[in-house]
């Protein structure tokens, strides 16, 4: 990948994202917070991952726990707001986040509601030296943060137990996402802390899944996450990948 270089130890983490992200790490569960755009995108993320695992498996989407059985592993799961749901689908969730604040507010608030999620600081690429491997891999809003993406995708991929599934979602880096993602959402809308984001380190698609390959993990679908002023809210659009994308993919064979 073009712009990405590997550091000299090895590691995705990023210590100034860290912090970034520790500082505000109890408005997690704020919907009208810092992370109100995590929470605005929701029901988009819970529902394609929801959709695409429930096919995967040949389960009914919409009825019961179609997770049920599944193990989930949520990378950079901040506070929470995805393994929550999940475990609600009925899989069996872990959560690791560089950030101890961050995981610190995701035991919390999973605890409070009863549910059962295994939390850990940890990076992807130890957690990966590890061996254990997982149904289902989510790294949601969380490539454009990390150091080394190569590392990264590479790592999340072995994560992956061969016939399972990864989610990954990201911005494109284009005109079109440093206008919207940066200038619209952190400077004229204050939607996010200026900071935010670095376009440099914005993903395009075709990036991505070659990163993914090195991991063993062959895309399938890429679909636009496409915001609409006049209703408000989020939706797939396979058409519009020029801001927000996602992808699943499905894991083969582990490479050396």
């Amino acid at each position: 990948m073009s712009q990405t270089t590997h550091n000299q130890h090895n590691s995705t983490v990023d210590p100034a994202e860290i912090e970034r992200f520790s500082r505000i790490a109890d408005e997690w569960w704020d919907p009208t917070g810092k992370f109100a755009p995590l929470h605005r995108l929701g029901p988009v993320r819970i529902g394609f991952i929801r959709d695409r695992a429930a096919a995967h498996w040949g389960r009914e989407a919409l009825t019961g726990q179609p997770l049920q059985g599944l193990s989930v592993l949520d990378i950079g799961c901040g506070g929470g707001l995805l393994g929550e749901p999940m475990a609600r689908l009925g899989a069996t969730v872990t959560g690791i986040d560089a950030g101890a604040r961050n995981v610190a507010v995701a035991a919390l608030h999973a605890e409070k509601q009863g549910l059962a999620i295994d939390y850990r600081q940890d990076t992807a690429e130890a957690f990966a030296m590890s061996g254990g491997q997982f149904d289902i891999v989510l790294a949601l809003e969380i490539v454009e943060h990390v150091a080394d993406v190569d590392l990264f995708l590479k790592s999340i991929g072995r994560l992956v137990k061969p016939g399972g599934l990864l989610f990954l979602s990201t911005l494109n880096r284009t005109a079109k996402a440093w206008a919207l993602a940066i200038a619209g959402a952190e400077y004229v809308l204050g939607w996010l802390p200026r900071g935010t984001h670095d376009w440099k380190k914005f993903l395009k698609p075709s990036e991505v899944v070659r990163g993914l390959e090195a991991g063993g993990v062959t895309t399938k679908e890429i679909v636009g996450v496409v915001y609409s002023p006049f209703s408000r809210a989020w939706s797939l659009n396979k058409t519009d990948l020029d801001v927000n994308y996602m992808l699943f993919g499905v894991a083969q064979n582990t490479p050396n």
